[in-house]
This record gives C-alpha cells, sequence and structure tokens, in this order.
C-alpha cells in the first residue's frame, strides 16, 4: 500500500483545510463526509472521495477523524472496526470528552486498529495556514509512524505520552482561549467607548504585552463586525465549553475567569449568532453594555 496514500474522514472547516494542505504537498487524500457538499468542496488536486467509511479504510493505512460530536465519533468508529481490513492507525483529531475518546477507541481495539487521542490547537482560519499543534497521545510507534503526515498540516506535533493526554492538554489550551477571546472583545468595547480607531488598537495593541493570539485572529472581526466565515462557530464552541466545565469540576479545581465567558457565550447563542465566529461575543458585550 502507498504510504503517501492519507484517510480523512470529517471534512468541515478544520478537515477540509487538513485535506487540502495535506495534497499540497503530495499526499493522495481519500476523504469522506455524511454531507456530499463538504465532500465536492474539497474533491480534486490530490484529494479523492471515497463512497463510503469502508473506502477511506480499505485506501489508507493511516485514517484521521475530524467529527463534530461523540455520536458521530462512535459511529465513525464502529464503521471502521465493521470493514474487513485491520491494523489501521486511527488518529482521533476532534475536541470531545475523555469518556468519548476512550469509547473510540476501545471500538477501535477490537477490531485490531490502533486509536490515537490527537486533539488539535487552532482554529479553522490557522488550519488554512499550516498554523496547528497536534496533541499526540497514544502508541508511541504509531505517533511516530504519523509524524510525516502531522509535519505536513501543522507547524508542531508532541507526544504527550499516554491516551487521553492529548484531550486534557487540549482542555487546558480551550480554557484560556475562552478567557482570551472574552478578554478581547472587552477590551475592543473599552476602545471604542474611549473613542479610538478599532483598527488602529488592533494594529498597536495585537504585537504588544497586551497581545494575544485570541486577540490577533479576532480582534479585526470584532473590529470590522464581520464574524463569517466563522473559524470556530458559536455552536460548535458551546460543546466545547462544557467539555473543560465538566473536566474541571471532576477535580474540584475553581476556575473563577473561565466560569464568568460562560454565561456570555450562552448568550451569543440565545441571540442566534451559532453559526458565527466566536468573535461575535464582542456584540453581546456591546448589546449589554
Amino acid at each position: 500500500m502507498d504510504n503517501r496514500i492519507i484517510g480523512l474522514i470529517g471534512l468541515g472547516i478544520m478537515g477540509g483545510a487538513i485535506a487540502r494542505n495535506l495534497a499540497e504537498r503530495g499526499w493522495h487524500v481519500v476523504g469522506f463526509d455524511i454531507d456530499t457538499t463538504r465532500a465536492a468542496d474539497v474533491l480534486g488536486g490530490g484529494i479523492e472521495i471515497a463512497p463510503d467509511i469502508a473506502g477511506v479504510v480499505a485506501a489508507a493505512p493511516i485514517i484521521m477523524t475530524s467529527l463534530p460530536s461523540p455520536a458521530a465519533a462512535l459511529a465513525v468508529a464502529q464503521e471502521i472496526a465493521a470493514a474487513t481490513e485491520t491494523g489501521r492507525i486511527v488518529a482521533e483529531l476532534s475536541t470531545l470528552s475523555l469518556a468519548d475518546k476512550f469509547q473510540f477507541k476501545a471500538a477501535l481495539d477490537r477490531a485490531g486498529h490502533v486509536a490515537l487521542d490527537c486533539p488539535l490547537s487552532g482554529t479553522g482560519a490557522q488550519a488554512e495556514a499550516r498554523d496547528l499543534i497536534v496533541y499526540a497521545s497514544g502508541d508511541s510507534a504509531a505517533i511516530t509512524t504519523c509524524k510525516s503526515v502531522f509535519a505536513d498540516f501543522a507547524k508542531r506535533d508532541v507526544n504527550l505520552g499516554p491516551y487521553g493526554n492529548g484531550s486534557r492538554m487540549k482542555f487546558i489550551a480551550n480554557h484560556l482561549v475562552a478567557i482570551h477571546n472574552v478578554a478581547a472583545a472587552e477590551a475592543m468595547l473599552l476602545a471604542e467607548r474611549a473613542g479610538l480607531d478599532l483598527n488602529q488598537v488592533v494594529d498597536v495593541i495585537a504585537p504588544g504585552a497586551g497581545g494575544s493570539r485570541m486577540f490577533q485572529m479576532r480582534a479585526p472581526m470584532m473590529a470590522a463586525g464581520t464574524y463569517t466565515p466563522a473559524t470556530m462557530k458559536v455552536s460548535n464552541w458551546a460543546k466545547d465549553m462544557a467539555i473543560i466545565a465538566a473536566f474541571a469540576n471532576g477535580f474540584g479545581c475553581e476556575t473563577p475567569l473561565f466560569t464568568l465567558t460562560q454565561p456570555i457565550y450562552a448568550k451569543a447563542l440565545a441571540n442566534g449568532l451559532g453559526e458565527m465566529d466566536t468573535a461575535a461575543v464582542f456584540e453581546v458585550l456591546k448589546a449589554g453594555s
């Protein structure tokens, strides 16, 4: 089997960007998505669309999954397990709870596959620019086998040890993202109220001590009042927020700043901003001030 073939199940914002980047780097990507529109959007240029998940398993020794929900992840794991071929490495890239990740692994273990927990640090925009970090965890030899794949769609990958540590690290990263995004919105609102030019605020603050990656990425959207296309939809982020809250609660760890952001994201969702980028929390703060 050609070792430059990679399987990719889930071709949404993140998966689609990864597929295109791998194809540009010379990989033959065999992809699948239940949404035929998404599949059609990436078809061509080194990207082949399989008729079903079994077709991906038949073609590719390494498969990556980028999926929107625990139900989708388990369904995909079961379909991979039901395929004829065994011994595939399956790297799960999504942000899911630890319980869901281990359920994914159990389904694949029973069928003789090797599951890796490899969530990604970065947004859809960062995925387009190969500006991701892969938080890899699980079988060390399998991670080593995947490094050439990771290198062609991410700026860095790190082996974090036992399966599940990738997700644990991702929860910490997303905890900070949640806070930094709302902090950026609050600062931009203060700047607007003070009569400053918001584009100038972005230009001056972003590279300085007060800047952050979230400010750099999301403050321009706030200044423009434009939140599409979304690099992380508010509706998807709500799922991640719940996972982080449950993770922290499991340790009895207080997260006062993170907790303060939760109603702001919830209000964005309630206000019909679910399909917009999470930078839209700026509009929530504006409306409430």
